[in-house]
């Protein structure tokens, strides 16, 4: 339910916003600014698209965990979205999101809050010392099936 109220607000003030544009500056130039915001929101999100990917194929070389790459890569999704909505706060949202200082500021935020909500990554217990010895005698149910 919060999430319909979220979508129907956003779609009041989208409305609100491109109606009193409208009137402020004409039909046609309003259209105009909105396939211009699209146009520089595509060339902005195919740059910081490939940026990303470029960083995540550097940290998988470097063997650490993309943590930071991943959560990029879904924010630049989500500018995607936004600009490709027709409304002009979604594209200012969009651009923000694509802006690296401020997508920087709401990836620390979420990995900060995924941290607190994410169980731990090992398991509790003492871990036990020991060596793989191969035993002719028994042969492992993996190798019958050879």
């Amino acid at each position: 339910m919060p999430i319909l109220l979220i979508l129907l607000a956003a779609t009041v003030i989208e409305l609100s916003v491109l109606v009193a544009v409208g009137h402020a500056i004409g039909i046609l130039a309003t259209i105009g600014l909105l396939i211009l915001s699209s146009l520089i929101g595509a060339l902005l999100l195919r740059r910081e698209g490939t940026r990303t990917l470029t960083a995540f194929i550097e940290a998988i070389r470097s063997r650490r965990p993309p943590h930071q790459e991943l959560v990029d890569g879904m924010l630049i999704a989500a500018a995607g979205v936004l600009i490709v909505l027709p409304g002009f706060v979604s594209d200012a949202l969009g651009l923000l999101l694509l802006l690296p200082p401020i997508r920087a500021l709401v990836r620390r935020r979420m990995l900060r809050s995924a941290s607190r909500r994410a169980p731990a990554q090992f398991a509790p217990g003492a871990v036990v010392e020991g060596e793989v010895v191969d035993d002719p005698e028994h042969p492992s149910p993996r190798s019958e099936l050879r």
